[in-house]
């Protein structure tokens, strides 16, 4: 058998009003000085309100709220200025995955002084990190279980840092924090969701390994199982917290085995025309998937996960057809959720697939773990196709 590693979070906590239980636990890691980094949404909404209400009985607590979608350089560096004048102590990341990503390299740059530009790339990262605690809201990124995180640069360019130090102390998964997500957020992150773990048991990198392979399998089918319900009846218990668990078990398996072209194509989405993460995801899905099926090993993976999302499908065929199949069977799944379909339908005009193109390739850390080599005439064609 191959070598391989594993990393990831070193506490877990699940279970429902979970975020309430575990607060003693929190603050005694945390120290005297925490800082909370949210978004504005969460913040309007007072979904955090109880916990930052129970943190204030031991310890300081300073909230910041302005984390946007594809958190930018300066959001990020008006964290760690706040931390420094308050003398943080440890770091909270309250939120979906922008709010946890900025979290977690505040934690970095407060505990170390190091330069982030030193830090980008795979295992720059030299620590240490002050204590952090994330709590997930959204069932998507599964950010809270990664040792990545994902900044938008200056220039639109998204870079990030994936290092096992920026992994966080605890992970706190309350599927009640959840509810009432609405229904469009709800659908695109848990296709996001869906996407890390079909990336992460396709993936070509070379630390693709067994235990990645068995949390993306059982992501997908709490996944897929899920999906539906939590879209079109968000307080449905059960299908959140099966969505929650299923994030997270999905980010434990691309924290290891990294994901690949469809994140690559996505991220220009994102960056430029500001889409949220996980609709980028859906929106370029199909289309990566279908140019990879004509590798063998790529329609081989895709076909032993098929029926683990869609049942129905039959598996006595070849696996070409099985991976078609499934595809087709995602693309359907993507419309019934209410997600958008075309890039035009996010008025991205069609003259943008040649600069996304060329933005794509810059994504060399995901463009080597697909299973398939894209260069940026495909790009551009895959662009096309999704237009």
């Amino acid at each position: 058998m191959q070598s391989f590693s594993f990393n990831s979070t070193k506490g877990i906590r699940f279970g429902k009003d979970i975020s309430l239980k575990t607060i003693d636990e929190v603050s005694s890691l945390l120290g005297s000085n925490i800082l909370f980094v949210t978004d504005p949404g969460l913040n309007k909404l007072g979904i955090a309100n109880k916990v930052l209400s129970s943190l204030r009985h031991t310890s300081n607590v300073t909230v910041f709220h302005e984390v946007e979608a594809d958190p930018s350089r300066s959001t990020l560096f008006k964290v760690i200025d706040l931390g420094k004048d308050i003398k943080c102590t440890g770091v909270i990341g309250f939120g979906g995955g922008s709010s946890m990503d900025v979290a977690k390299l505040a934690a970095l740059i407060l505990g170390s002084q190091e330069n982030l530009d030193e830090a980008w790339g795979v295992a720059n990262a030299k620590g240490p990190r002050l204590p952090l605690v994330l709590y997930p809201t959204t069932a998507g990124t599964g950010s809270e279980v990664t040792p990545i995180s994902i900044i938008t640069q200056d220039d639109l360019e998204k870079k990030g840092v994936s290092s096992p130090i920026i992994l966080p102390d605890l992970a706190v998964l309350d599927p009640m924090l959840t509810l009432g997500l609405p229904s469009n957020i709800t659908a695109a992150t848990g296709i996001d969701a869906m996407v890390h773990a079909i990336e992460s048991y396709a993936s070509k990198s070379l630390n693709n390994n067994p235990m990645s392979k068995i949390f993306a399998k059982e992501a997908l089918r709490l996944l897929g199982g899920a999906i539906t319900k939590a879209v079109f009846d968000g307080n449905n218990e059960d299908a959140r917290s099966d969505m929650l668990l299923g994030s997270m078990l999905a980010g434990a398996s691309f924290g290891n085995s990294p994901v690949a072209g469809v994140h690559a194509l996505a991220y220009p989405i994102g960056g430029t025309y500001h889409i949220p993460h996980g609709l980028s995801n859906a929106l370029v899905l199909p289309h990566v998937l279908r140019f990879n099926i004509t590798e063998p090993t790529a329609a081989q993976h895709y076909s032993e996960i098929a029926p683990i999302i869609f049942p129905e499908i039959k598996t006595n065929t070849a696996n070409q057809d099985i991976a078609a199949n499934f595809i087709e069977k995602l693309a359907s799944l993507s419309q019934t959720l209410g997600l958008e379909q075309r890039l035009r339908d996010v008025k991205i005009p069609e003259s943008a697939c040649e600069t996304m193109a060329k933005d794509a390739m810059k994504q060399t850390r995901l463009l080597i773990n697909n299973p398939k080599e894209i260069n940026e005439i495909d790009a551009f064609n895959i662009y096309k196709s999704a237009w």
